[in-house]
């Protein structure tokens, strides 16, 4: 499986490495600091925008430090959005603000698109979640 992972910071680099492990192709972009050089090494390929990580992704995972940035990364010209196709899957392990979480959700699924909320402490899909 193709995974785009967007956070490879000191909670989403090992989280990602150990999907290396477990034989996915791993495409990253840069978020605020350079990408890790072991998965670069072990067969990740950075990408030019967010819009073409999610364009060739199965699956698109976020885990970003705060609000702003997780909706920065999906919203943003070129961002995520903008390259999901119908039917992708986006999961957001950032620990953010649910009430924003909620809005995020809702955006991404009037793409066609399902959207995972999987904060550390829980797992909630987005349809659920909406009335």
């Amino acid at each position: 499986m193709i995974i785009g992972f967007v956070g490879t910071g000191i909670m989403g680099r090992p989280m990602a490495a150990h999907l290396q492990v477990g034989g996915h192709t791993l495409l990253l972009r840069k978020n605020r600091s350079a990408l890790p050089p072991e998965l670069l090494n072990n067969g990740a390929v950075e990408v030019p925008s967010l819009s073409r990580l999610a364009a060739q992704s199965d699956i698109v995972i976020t885990m970003l430090p705060d609000t702003s940035d997780v909706e920065a990364a999906m919203f943003r010209p070129d961002g995520i959005a903008e390259g999901l196709r119908k039917g992708s899957v986006l999961i957001d392990m950032s620990s953010i603000s649910p009430i924003e979480t909620k809005v995020f959700a809702t955006r991404i699924i009037k793409l066609g698109c399902d959207y995972l909320d999987a904060p550390f402490r829980e797992v909630r899909w987005a349809r659920r979640m909406l009335p």
